[in-house]
């Protein structure tokens, strides 16, 4: 194995490519390398500067800490989303292609073994593959159906470059964002606004007719002394409902399960009506 060097990394992702038959993924492999190659390119980064590995579905480039984050950063945010209308505005529905892009940065190593493509290895490189998988990339891209990708910096990225708000880089485009990971917690800065600060599509903001959000859930309410239906008493959410989880065969009430028989009310006061399981209970 070689000596860690500091390189800048560079991860693409193509959204629901696993979707797609093995044509298309073709497709949308060659049209994603055109377009990595452009925006290497528009960054001024040489050939010499850099060392790419085929991910399937994606791409890594190790770019070399000479060149400045800058003008990478300046390119993902300008050349390349306009490198991906060119491309969808003319593509069949089937090969259309949006994507994730992360901008990291951290030492790695070369690991390469005889007959084996690829090998590198780096901590800070773990964490940025992690970082494209997460699941707050995923929900910002859906989120946004009018946009093509969506772009998140490692923290030392931001610190280092982003929070300084260089000519085309703006630090209050970006929004913090805490990722979980196999030791804890990672944090990075997406660019554009947070899944639940977004528009409809967004994982928070859809409810199905039945009442239930994403997650599974639903606002309960019961009948006031007028008739009307009013938010169960002690609730918390903004509209003051009280949340029922149902998973599996018993259902928890704001965090607390509930098993079994349950007979009365302790430790607090019911006032109205209360219909439970088509049984009015007064």
């Amino acid at each position: 194995m070689s000596e860690p060097v500091h390189h800048t990394i560079l991860l693409f992702d193509i959204e629901r490519f696993g979707g797609r038959d093995d044509v298309e993924q073709a497709f949308l492999r060659r049209t994603l390398y055109d377009i990595v190659e452009d925006t290497l390119i528009g960054a001024g980064v040489e050939q010499t500067q850099q060392y790419r590995e085929d991910r399937g579905d994606g791409v890594i480039v190790l770019i070399s800490s000479e060149l400045p984050k800058t003008a990478l950063l300046r390119t993902l945010l300008t050349t390349t989303p306009g490198l991906l209308h060119n491309y969808n505005r003319l593509a069949a529905n089937s090969t259309q292609m949006r994507l994730r892009i992360v901008l990291a940065s951290g030492e790695v190593a070369r690991d390469p073994r005889a007959g084996v493509s690829g090998g590198i290895v780096g901590v800070d490189l773990n964490e940025a593959c992690r970082l494209l998988d997460a699941e707050v990339l995923r929900q910002a891209l859906r989120a946004r159906p009018g946009e093509n990708s969506v772009l998140c910096v490692s923290d030392p990225v931001y610190r280092g470059v982003v929070q300084h708000s260089h000519l085309g880089v703006r630090r209050d485009d970006f929004r913090r964002v805490r990722v979980p990971i196999k030791e804890g917690t990672m944090t990075a800065w997406l660019h554009g606004p947070l899944p639940e600060e977004g528009q409809s599509g967004s994982a928070h903001a859809a409810e199905d007719a039945s009442g239930n959000d994403g997650a599974g859930t639903a606002t309960a309410s019961v009948p006031g002394p007028d008739g009307s239906r009013q938010a169960a008493a002690g609730s918390t959410g903004p509209d003051h409902g009280v949340v029922f989880h149902f998973a599996g065969a018993s259902p928890t009430i704001g965090g607390s399960l509930v098993a079994g028989d349950q007979h009365g009310v302790s430790g607090g006061q019911v006032t109205g009506d209360v219909h439970l399981g088509g049984r009015e209970q007064r």
